[in-house]
Parts: structure tokens; sequence; C-alpha cells
């Protein structure tokens, strides 16, 4: 069996490596291809080091200002191309990128089995989050395996007519990833020295927010209740690993350059955001994969949108939705960091995201058409 492994972003190179490690444990029965876009070059670059994977191919279709119509029509020219070439049994995609969307079509056109990670996640609004939602839904439909992560995302898939023996829930991979490197942070420590300004004294909130929804007068409104949470309270600080697109660097150097206990920072390699996330109290954030990462690491969640394809975790009681109302973000952050009644071991238990073992029961289905599900 041939597997052809395509990704092109940070995220899905974190949740993807762990299932390319258990495929290669089965050569040479089983040939894995890994081909990367790289849609995102340096954060993806940063991952692929950590977990040194070597790309077979590197597409580098990485361009300045590209929009996304220009980078799905120079996806899929390349990937149909390479494709052909590889020959694979299986393309195996992972969650709602241009990417993934572009590579389960050029399978499709190429006349391809697509197995699909993270399927079946969805909000229902076409537009939020844009594009991601479209990508996600139109990859369902062209994909012969589905792989949800949790009994959420498979309803789904059989709401919208997914033949069941072709669904297997299997949690999710991002939970196979973090404990390999929570392993490794136990083991090093090096992290202290770089994140030295924190002040131990005062709790952290740990922020992100780069999606294209929140820009402009949302990620403003987000901005401002950071700065009230921080201006009303000497016990807290906010650490926030901006991302680099002037809409979003921008705008909040302007509103929080120069607020006190607000330490603005460059945007972290994945094994430094995981310390951070680690020692936080409280994670602020508009970012699918740090959703499903918190609760796993045994923190609470406020999530800056207003809708999510993960309510998995609100209604497990570890998140909840609070938009870009300024109050809203303010009064939760408040009432979690003074009055929160779950422990860090209890918000880890209640996790709906997986239980470390979904890379195997993925592989397994590829191999033999059956695995025990997570539920």
């Amino acid at each position: 069996m041939r597997v052809l492994v395509v990704f092109g972003t940070r995220p899905e190179a974190i949740k993807l490596i762990p299932v390319i490690q258990e495929l290669k444990k089965h050569a040479p029965k089983v040939e894995t291809v890994v081909c990367v876009t790289s849609q995102h070059r340096e954060m993806l670059d940063q991952v692929l080091d950590i977990f040194s994977i070597k790309p077979d191919h590197d597409l580098d279709l990485m361009q300045k200002n590209q929009d996304l119509a220009s980078l799905t029509a120079t996806i899929l020219d390349n990937l149909t191309g390479l494709i052909r070439k590889v020959q694979p049994d299986w393309v195996l995609v992972q969650g709602d990128t241009t990417t993934t969307f572009t590579a389960a079509l050029a399978a499709y056109y190429c006349k391809v089995k697509v197995a699909h990670i993270e399927a079946g996640l969805r909000t229902g609004n076409k537009y939020s989050p844009f594009p991601e939602e479209i990508n996600r839904c139109l990859t369902g439909r062209i994909t012969d395996l589905h792989f949800p992560p949790t009994g959420v995302s498979r309803d789904n898939l059989l709401k919208e007519g997914i033949d069941p023996d072709s669904v297997w829930v299997t949690g999710n991979t991002v939970v196979d990833a973090l404990q390999q490197i929570a392993n490794r942070l136990a083991e090093e420590n090096t992290y202290k020295k770089q994140f030295e300004f924190i002040e131990p004294d005062r709790k952290i909130i740990l922020v992100t927010g780069h999606r294209r929804e929140s820009f402009g007068s949302n990620l403003e409104n987000i901005c401002l209740a950071l700065k009230k949470i921080a201006g009303e309270n000497n016990s807290i600080q906010v650490i926030y690993p901006v991302h680099l697109n002037p809409s979003v660097w921008e705008p909040v150097h302007k509103i929080l350059g120069e607020s006190k206990h607000i330490h603005l920072i460059y945007p972290l390699d994945y094994l430094a955001f995981v310390y951070l996330m680690s020692i936080s109290d409280l994670i602020i954030t508009d970012s699918g994969g740090v959703q499903e990462e918190a609760p796993s690491l045994g923190k609470y969640v406020l999530i800056t949108r207003n809708t999510t394809e993960r309510p998995e975790g609100i209604e497990a009681g570890v998140a909840e939705l609070v938009g870009a109302d300024t109050g809203l973000i303010a009064s939760a952050s408040k009432r979690i960091l003074n009055n929160n009644t779950l422990t860090p071991d209890e918000i880890r238990d209640k996790s709906p995201y997986g239980d470390g073992q979904a890379s195997s029961r993925i592989v397994e289905v590829l191999l033999s058409g059956r695995c025990n599900e997570f539920m």
C-alpha cells in the first residue's frame, strides 16, 4: 500500500506527523510518501524540524500576498501532476485548509481514494470560519474514509448522508502529538530562560488571534478587552504571540503596545507554545487547534468567535464562546481566574478530544478496515 500524505500548514503538520510516524512503523508493508505544499512556509518548517520529518516532495508554493483563488489553482495544478507521478493507493489529508480541500480534489480527478482526518466538524455557517467551513464540507463529499475525532463530528457526517461504514471515530491526533511534546518538555529546561520576562507572582492569560473573521473591529474589541483585564487587575499578565500578518500585527501593537503587564511577542515554535500553554492559567483564542490542545493540557478556554465547529469542549464545561464582546471577554476572564471550580486535572479528564491513540486507530482502519472506536 502506498499512502501519500499531503499538508501545507503548521496545524496540519502537528496533527498528521503522529499518523506519519505510525504509518512508517508498518514499512515495507506500507510505503509512506510525504508531500508539503508549504502554504505556510516558516511555521511549517518549525514543526518538521521539531519532529525530524523530511518531506519526500516540497512544492514550495507559498507566494507573498497570495489570495485563495490563485493558491487553490496553484496547489491543484501541482498536486494533480504529483499524484499521477506517485500513483498512491490513498491520499491522506487533515482538517480544513485550502491544501486539504485541493489535495482531495486533485486525488478525485486522478481517481485515487481519499482519507480525511478530523472529518465532520461543522458550524453550519459557510462564512464562519472562512474559508475553512466550506473546505471541510467539500472535502467530505470527496472522501472515501472519514476519521471524525468525536461522536458529534460523526453525527454531522451521518446527517449529511455519508455511508456509516466509511466513518470511524478515532479521537483527535493533536492529543497524540501533545503527549509526545509533553514528554520532551519534561526532559528539557530551556524555556524558563526564554520566558524569563514572565512574572512568577502573576497569573498568566495566554492569547492567540489570527483568523480572517477576527480582522478589523472584532480584533480591536478583543484587544480592548485585554487592555481592560490587565489594567484592572494587578495580579494578571497577558502573553500574546502576535501573528505577523499586518492585519493582526498593526492593530494589536497600536492598542496594546504600551499596556502594562501585556507582553506582545513574536510567533513561537510549537515546543515553546506548548510550554506556554502548560504554565498558563487561562487561554483566550480564536484558534480551532488551541480549543482542543488547551483542555488536553488542563487549561480552560475562552473562544473569541461567534461560532465554533468544536462544540464538544463547551458541552464538557471546559470552554465557552465569548465572541468579540469586550465586556464579556473581560468578565468571563475575571470569573474564571477568580472562581473557576475546576482543577487542571478535572479539565484534562473532561477533555473530549482524545486519548493519544488516534493515529494507531487511523492506520488500523487503513490496513484492515476496522478498529476499536474512540467514544
